[in-house]
This record gives C-alpha cells, structure tokens and sequence, in this order.
C-alpha cells in the first residue's frame, strides 16, 4: 500500500506541475497606451509607434500602436517585462517612455508616459566598476574602474568645470524615489560625491572625442588579463589614503564633496551595483546646496548626502543591483526624464570585466564622427563586453 500510495502521489504532482506550466505558458490579452507627459508632449502624434516588451529572460516582443497610441496583443506569455517606446521627432529631440519593471499577468492594461526629450551634446558613454581576478586567481583587482564621457556635438566643447556625480548607492536604500517625490516634490537627485574637471586651464574635447576619468591611470593589464591600460587617462580621482597606486603625471579630478563618514576620495563606483552617475554644469557653488541624512531626515549624525537640483542633469545613468532573484528595481535612484531606464551587470557581483557601453548610432556627426545610441533610456542605449577597450564603442 505505500509504495502504491507513493506511486499515486508521483502522478498527482507531475499532472499538477503539467497543468501548471501549461497555464502559465498560455497567452493573455495586454494593452499599452502611450499619452504625452505634458502639453507639448501630447501634442506629437503617438500613431504607428513601436512599443518593445522585453522578458528578463531576454524575450522580446514588438507591438505597433493604432492611430489612437493604443497598442494591444491577445497572444503575451505572463510574465516580468521592461517596457518601453522611443523615437526621433528631430534631429536633436526624441520621444522616449519606459517602465523598468511590470509583472503581466491576465488582460493586463497600462499606461506609458511619453517625455520629449533633447539629446545631449555630452553623453555618460562608459562605465567600468565590475573588476576581474588577477592572475593568480585567488586575488580581486578593484582598482581598474573608470568612467568615459563622449562629445556627441559637432563642435569642440571645453569640459573644464563639468561636475561628475555619483549617487546614493547604499544596500540599505536611504531615500527612494517616492520619498523624494514626497519631501522634495521630485527637484533633487542624492549626492554621495562629487567631482569636477579642473578649471585651471582649458580642456577642449573634440567632436567624437572621449574623456576618460579614472582611479588608478596605470597600466592594469599587468595584473589581469580583464583588465587594460589606463595610462592615457585624462584625469585621476586621487587617493589621499594612498591606498591606490596613483600616476602623478596624470592631472586630479578636483574632489569637490565627499561623503562625510568616508574617507573615500576615489570614485566610489559599486561593484554590483547600485552606481548612479550624472554630469552637469552650474555657476552656482554646489557646497552651498542642502544636504540631507537619511529619509526623513530627522537624524543628526551619520551618512549625509548632497542634493543636486534635477534641471542642472546633462545625462545620467541608471545602473541597478543584480540580486539571485532579478534585477533589484527598487535600488533605482534617477527619475525617468533623466534615465527612463536602467542597465546591470549580468553577474550578481562582477569579477568578470564587464563593461557597460552605449551602442552605435546609425548616425553621423557632421564630419563623420561617430554618434552614440541615446533615447534617455539606459535600457535601450547600452550593452556589455568583456573584451572592449578604453575609449572604443565598437568590438
């Protein structure tokens, strides 16, 4: 009789688990509706638009929107999806919306918000904070992060004087985005630093030209073979616990804030993830800005950030915690008008070389330089690579 017993219970699980996955596999009705964010944006016709639907398995879907920016399929596998639509009004203007994260289940409807937006003339192109294993295999090298910025433009910009922030990035999530929205009514993005291009003499960056700011401007292919050479590094974040080999030939990135319960004057770029990063220009002085402890900010020691004002953003990028479960949506720190998307490393904590780099554009720059991919949408606009070097955009 047990063993009889057993053998029933084996089929009922296997007939359950059957009727499970085949339910879980069959499509469902979705609707997406696009509507403008404000007037302006309302005002560009959201007819026969493409809305793409990606899994995080990595399944993508493409659906068109009638003439009322409606688009609807009878036939979506349930699932977690990114969702998102962007496309070119100009030139120089896009429309773009996503959202990062939506779980599908059965006739599922929901609303796109759609920002009108300029394309930058100087884009984050690169970031570099996944690290690798040494030679020796048993020895982590952290020292090789860097971050790149591209000239978009057709015209020479002198970059001395842009401001290089990196957000709040704490584990423990110390503002979210809603608390922001509650207590600053969406104004401000959280500092932990900040650093800025010296303003001691000129740095023009030609069209198509990169600048890249690192930790440590040596030669780091001597220690891993993930790694590359950093020793034509435009400027240095200098360690003044010299802990980190330094170049002294290499000019310093002026460290303008750091967070006050570290004694970190290095680009603090998080290894897994979460690493914000925005650039921005202002005469103001940003030592003059408030500065807040950790939601609500009623506390009176510990940890406190700088808050920059949303409409200084010239780009910023969104890079999210991996976690064993997904991405970790809730480490988002941008809003969507500065990054409507996010990208993540696809190891939960680096140690692979990864890096993180906006695609090609199909577009010229006047004198044929290249252009880079950028919808306001992390999601859209970079990929990853373990082989590409400092300073190229293609493998």
């Amino acid at each position: 009789m047990k063993h009889l017993h057993f053998l029933f219970l084996t089929i009922l699980t296997v007939f359950v688990g059957c009727t499970d996955f085949d339910s879980a596999t069959q499509g469902t009705s979705f609707t997406v509706q696009l509507v403008g964010a404000d007037s302006a944006a309302a005002s560009i016709s959201m007819a026969g638009r493409t809305v793409t639907l990606k899994s995080y398995e990595g399944r993508i879907i493409q659906l068109t929107t009638d003439s009322t920016g409606r688009a609807h399929t009878d036939d979506l596998i349930p699932d977690l999806y990114s969702i998102s639509a962007n496309w070119a009004i100009s030139e120089k203007v896009l429309m773009t919306g996503s959202l990062p994260q939506r779980t599908i289940k059965n006739s599922d409807e929901v609303t796109l918000i759609m920002h009108q937006t300029t394309i930058s003339r100087l884009l984050i192109s690169k970031v570099y904070m996944a690290g690798s294993k040494e030679k020796n295999g048993s020895t982590n090298h952290l020292t090789g992060s860097y971050l790149e910025i591209y000239n978009q433009s057709d015209e020479p910009i002198d970059v001395a004087g842009l401001y290089i922030g990196l957000l709040e990035s704490d584990s423990e999530i110390r503002f979210t985005l809603d608390q922001l929205h509650e207590m600053h009514a969406d104004s401000v993005v959280l500092m932990k630093q900040l650093f800025r291009i010296p303003t001691t003499t000129p740095k023009l960056l030609q069209p198509g030209s990169t600048l890249l700011l690192c930790n440590s401007a040596i030669d780091h292919s001597e220690f891993s073979d993930m790694e590359h050479s950093l020793l034509d590094a435009d400027y240095e974040a200098k360690d003044q616990t010299m802990k980190i080999t330094n170049n002294k030939d290499v000019p310093a990135l002026e460290a303008i804030y750091l967070q006050t319960t570290s004694n970190m004057s290095y680009m603090g770029l998080t290894r897994g993830g979460p690493t914000g990063v925005v650039i921005f220009e202002t005469n103001e002085n940003p030592l003059s800005w408030p500065t807040t402890y950790k939601y609500p900010n009623d506390a009176t020691t510990g940890a406190k950030w700088l808050l920059l004002p949303k409409r200084l953003i010239i780009d910023g990028v969104d890079i999210l915690h991996m976690k064993k479960s997904g991405v970790d949506i809730q480490t988002k720190r941008l809003y969507n008008e500065i990054d409507a998307g996010y990208i993540t490393l696809t190891t939960i904590n680096g140690l692979d070389g990864e890096v993180l780099y906006r695609k090609t554009s199909d577009m010229k720059g006047a004198d044929g330089h290249k252009m880079l991919v950028d919808t306001n949408n992390s999601s859209n606009d970079f990929q990853t690579s373990k082989t590409i070097a400092p300073r190229e955009y293609d493998e």
